[in-house]
């Protein structure tokens, strides 16, 4: 495809982010159709389950769930919206090194939710688990079944980046009808992810990992700003 067309309009860095987690989310549906569970070797699994490797901190943002097209085109179109612009402030490899690293940072929040979340089946000395439908499962299985994957975490702190740099900009949801400046959109977001994540609503989503790319992207710009090398001041 030529410069002018829509691939080649998109920096390189976000192009190719695209690019790998569409091929990725592709091939994980297409080894699912030949028994081979991508998941089981490249999703986020708790740090102490038989299946956790810690090559699982960058391959957990490139997978996402074949159950659904919403969970990967959400996020595909927020990196798109969002990355492009942060890009092309931040340049290509800010850009990268910022990307892997809320998204690793929001895997150890969610490691430590896990953690949370397993702790008295870590305390106890029972070899297995019960379930309330009366199936049994050993522990190892069991912390084999906490697993998380997307890019939601990297696509939070991307959101982040682009509240702190363009606090002013005006963004329109989908189901409110006037513009909302980024940084109370950012704001909004948090505290409903923060609420979600404590309370239990909404469970099967990832909310901490969530949480965990908002936090370390708040102390990387707020870092890059210090060292100036997010040139000067906040954008409008």
């Amino acid at each position: 495809m030529s410069k002018n067309g829509f691939l080649g309009s998109i920096p390189p860095a976000v192009r190719h982010l695209l690019i790998v987690n569409v091929v990725i989310w592709i091939a994980t549906i297409v080894f699912e159709w030949q028994g081979f569970d991508l998941v089981r070797y490249l999703g986020l699994h708790y740090v102490g389950a038989p299946d956790f490797n810690l090559a699982q901190f960058v391959t957990y943002m490139f997978m996402h769930d074949t159950r659904s097209i919403a969970h990967i085109f959400f996020n595909m179109f927020s990196l798109y919206m969002f990355g492009r612009i942060l890009e092309q402030v931040m340049g290509t490899k800010r850009f990268l090194v910022y990307y892997l690293l809320t998204g690793i940072g929001a895997a150890l929040v969610q490691e430590a939710a896990m953690w949370f979340e397993l702790r008295d089946v870590l305390a106890s000395p029972a070899p297995f688990v019960s379930f309330p439908n009366g199936m049994i499962a050993t522990v190892p299985e069991y912390l084999n079944m906490f697993v998380a994957v997307g890019a939601s975490g990297a696509v939070f702190g991307i959101l982040l980046a682009f509240g702190m740099l363009f606090p002013n900009a005006p963004l329109y949801l989908f189901f409110i009808p006037v513009p909302i400046k980024a940084k109370w959109m950012v704001i909004g977001y948090g505290a409903l992810e923060l609420v979600f994540g404590v309370s239990g609503t909404m469970g099967g989503v990832a909310h901490f990992a969530h949480l965990g790319g908002l936090l370390f992207g708040l102390l990387i710009i707020l870092l890059w700003k210090k060292q100036g090398k997010l040139g000067g001041g906040y954008y409008s």
